[in-house]
């Protein structure tokens, strides 16, 4: 499809109603003049009701991606981008109908099922876990004779850490695999048994690479370090800092193991998100994602010319040049506020406080007084987001850290709620 230069770059954004990103998106393209097409997981006439130009259901594909192909004809675009992992398969399928530049949907579909993603490293010889794939209709106490401890037993296509479980032996496995057959049966709704993947622990610690590709070649635009430890039982993700303190040497050979990951799966172009473990024997690639980082943590990323992460990647799918990919010279980071219980959300106190502390930029509280809260491994969200900005890594991590123990939230058991 060949863009109409007598109209604006037009984009499509396949989002979901639960999506942070959305809103960084469109203030990006805003600024770039750029148009773009909403397109959310919902039924078409409640997105009419919410305004949204098109509502598909994602897993759905081949309906979703006739209804975006007739938009297209109607209103032609120039790209589609899933924003989340939702939406990054299918933004592959509509591309190819469409003939847009895209990732091939092979490459999308391994970046969204960790069987698959593991056994393409593997084959490529990319360091990765020792994984074995197993149904919840087997016989979890069998099972916990033949695999190997510490392990991890986790999903085939959640992210953000849901249903990702360690067990150091066979009775704390059996326990895992029944609370993630739990998870699942609610997740799919039926009880038809689903996959699962077992994987050897990698000791050491996390961190996590931002990056593009472009005809397959890797561009990292920043490096995360996890400062807490992610030994489980359960692996809830709490501080980014950029950025990353470790050697040259180090970071050279996780950019070269995320680069031969989306190698290996065929991924060739946009945004990447890809997470590592290290240790005294070099990266191991736990995840690559063809899409860009979760949540509101792209807030944390300010390149030169004040170019947020949203602008590059829209420019790039777009067709426009990468003016710059060079951060701004300053440490930054961000703390995903953790869940600490399951309940109801009642009260926060110490906002002020938190923001007042030096070098804290902003505390955006994303959960909502009066609704349930879930933690991990089931849980898929946090209290909220606190950012932070300075000379150095080590302050900013001190400054996230101190506005942290500012917050105290109040959090009521359900059942106590009901007794009330």
């Amino acid at each position: 499809m060949v863009k109409n230069n007598n109209r604006p770059h037009r984009i499509m954004l396949l989002i979901t109603a639960r999506s942070y990103r959305g809103e960084a998106f469109m203030q990006a393209a805003q600024h770039l003049g750029i148009e773009v097409i909403q397109v959310i997981d919902m039924a078409h006439e409640l997105a009419e009701f919410w305004h949204y130009p098109l509502g598909v259901d994602f897993n759905r594909p081949e309906v979703a991606v006739q209804a975006i192909v007739d938009f297209a004809a109607k209103t032609p675009i120039d790209a589609i981008l899933g924003i989340d992992d939702s939406g990054t398969l299918l933004a592959a399928r509509a591309s190819a109908r469409l003939g847009l530049p895209h990732n091939s949907t092979l490459a999308a579909e391994a970046a969204r099922d960790k069987y698959r993603m593991r056994t393409l490293m593997a084959a490529a010889g990319v360091p990765c876990p020792v994984f074995r794939r197993y149904s919840t209709a087997d016989d979890p106490a069998r099972i916990a004779t033949q695999v190997s401890y510490p392990c991890v037993v986790k999903p085939l296509n959640l992210n953000g850490s849901r249903g990702v479980i360690r067990a150091d032996n066979a009775v704390e496995f059996v326990a895992a695999v029944q609370r993630l057959t739990q998870m699942l049966t609610h997740e799919q709704a039926n009880d038809a048994p689903q996959p699962y993947l077992v994987e050897d622990f990698i000791p050491g610690f996390e961190v996590a690479l931002e990056g593009m590709l472009d005809q397959g070649q890797l561009t990292v635009l920043a490096l995360f370090d996890k400062p807490d430890p992610l030994d489980g039982p359960f692996f809830e993700e709490t501080i980014y800092v950029t950025p990353s303190r470790l050697s040259a040497e180090t970071q050279a050979a996780i950019a070269d193991c995320a680069a031969r990951s989306a190698q290996s799966l065929g991924l060739q172009g946009g945004p990447v998100h890809a997470e590592l473990r290290v240790n005294e024997r070099g990266p191991w690639m736990l995840e690559v994602a063809g899409r860009s980082i979760g949540g509101l943590c792209s807030q944390t990323l300010r390149f030169e010319l004040d170019t947020s992460l949203e602008a590059l990647i829209l420019r790039q799918a777009c067709g426009l040049p990468l003016i710059t990919t060079q951060r701004e010279q300053t440490a930054s980071g961000v703390m995903m506020i953790p869940i600490p219980e399951a309940g109801v959300l009642q009260r926060i106190d110490g906002i002020s406080e938190a923001q007042a502390v030096p070098l804290v930029e902003g505390v955006e509280i994303t959960a909502k007084i009066n609704y349930p809260l879930t933690p991990l491994p089931e849980g898929e969200s946090y209290l909220g987001f606190i950012f932070a900005r300075g000379a150095t890594p080590d302050v900013v991590e001190a400054a996230l850290r101190d506005a942290h123990s500012k917050l105290h939230f109040e959090i009521v058991p359900e059942i106590q709620l009901i007794l009330m």
